[in-house]
């Protein structure tokens, strides 16, 4: 059983201050349990785990590449595959895919490169029919758009022109046991709720349950802060729970992640940007600069509101990666090298992204990059595709999986939600 604390508790039994205990939280290294409105209990494991890593005394290296040598008989169809993030987890835990499109001509043929027994093909979704796939599972990281309401339900024909469209078009044509849609978490609130709600509605339309949660990547083995909505669906016909993958009690760092990084290209520094960025500390930001230079690196910018966290940002050792973007050298959000003045090279995005390191990208520097900070992390889809199989065969593993079962309620907040059960 676990032994949890609160946070006076917590700062007492290790000896650090509850600030230190609540910045803790605050950046995503320990996980809080609610206890009613206003008490959060923290894992005294968990808590000593971090203690010892932050201060050097655990030597631990938990960074992999997960995969499992047992592959099923179950098919996929990918949309919106990119890079192949989500592709190469799913398929790294015995998923097999009898398709994969994206628009990308970059990303298509990086997957083409890396795996060319795939049937990976480019090409505009809207052109496709998918009527002749037959998949247990379809897949799809749909970009989302704002659907008009106009002072009535939306329907499946309503949201024609949307890439959401697309994905749910090809479920219609498919029919596939389960469906799996992918998105940012600012979806949970976009319009004030209506878009999830509307996408729910219409895949429930189509004949599934659906439940949907915020998966958070630095809980589930992967050297970064990212968080990804995932909605996932079951055909009402069938009576087979709907599976999440359960949070580790760990988090992995760059420190980890880095160990034995191949060098590889990357983007550079102008010298007078490099001067002022080799003034910050590991994890601080522009705060960290003395006044005056702060002033000329923000500029207008000094004078906003809000924290702005990510300019002149340096990365920590003993931390995970803040969630990587299209370009590691963007001014609002900046991801510098712990120790070197430098941004993250190609290799060490795909690292914090848990490729391996043969993965090859196809395309510029500027192209890989995007390619890269687009992907799901490999280590999320592979927790992700171990649950479908488990549902596929109706076994869940109540260690490492939520289950929802049909029937079954759960409370909706911003972490886990589920509707038309």
């Amino acid at each position: 059983m676990e032994n949890l604390l609160t946070v006076s508790d917590a700062a007492s039994a290790l000896s650090v201050s509850a600030d230190t205990i609540r910045r803790w939280e605050k950046k995503g290294l320990i996980r809080a349990q609610r206890s009613g409105i206003n008490y959060r209990l923290f894992n005294f494991k968990e808590l000593e785990r971090i203690q010892s890593k932050i201060s050097g005394n655990n030597q631990e290296n938990r960074y992999t590449m997960l995969k499992s040598n047992v592959k099923t008989k179950y098919k996929i169809v990918e949309l919106f595959a990119g890079a192949g993030g989500t592709a190469l987890g799913l398929h790294n835990a015995g998923l097999q895919h009898v398709l994969l499109t994206d628009w990308d001509k970059n990303a298509v043929e990086t997957l083409k490169k890396n795996k060319p027994e795939w049937n990976s093909l480019q090409a505009d979704v809207r052109s496709l029919d998918f009527s002749a796939y037959r998949a247990d599972i379809v897949e799809g990281g749909f970009p989302c758009q704002s659907f008009s309401y106009a002072g009535r339900g939306l329907g499946f024909e309503d949201i024609r022109g949307t890439m959401f469209f697309e994905f749910a078009r090809c479920i219609k044509e498919i029919k596939p046991k389960i469906f799996v849609g992918e998105n940012v978490r600012g979806l949970l609130r976009h319009d004030s709720g209506k878009t999830l709600k509307s996408i729910v509605s219409i895949l429930e339309n189509l004949g599934y349950r659906v439940a949907y949660k915020v998966l958070r990547s630095q809980y589930l083995d992967v050297p970064q802060k990212r968080e990804r909505l995932i909605i996932l669906g079951v055909r009402k016909d069938l009576d087979l729970p709907i599976l999440f993958p359960k949070e580790k009690d760990y988090t992995i760092s760059l420190r980890e992640a880095f160990k034995d990084c191949p060098k590889s290209t990357g983007q550079q520094y102008p010298l007078s940007k490099k001067e002022i960025l080799s003034k910050i500390p590991p994890g601080g930001y522009w705060k960290d600069l003395p006044t005056d230079l702060q002033k000329t690196y923000m500029g207008a910018s000094f004078h906003m509101g809000g924290g702005k966290t990510g300019m002149a940002r340096r990365l920590s050792w003993d931390e995970p990666s803040l969630t990587l973007t299209c370009a590691p050298a963007q001014k609002q959000t900046e991801r510098c090298h712990p120790e070197e003045t430098r941004p993250l090279t190609v290799r060490e995005y795909a690292r914090i992204q848990t490729f391996p390191d043969g993965w090859e990208f196809i395309g510029s520097i500027s192209s890989q990059y995007k390619q890269i900070g687009n992907a799901v992390p490999v280590n999320l889809g592979f927790h992700i595709g171990k649950c479908l199989i488990a549902m596929l065969q109706n076994k869940p593993d109540k260690a490492t999986m939520e289950i929802v079962y049909p029937g079954q309620e759960i409370k909706m907040n911003e972490r886990v939600a589920t509707l038309g059960l």
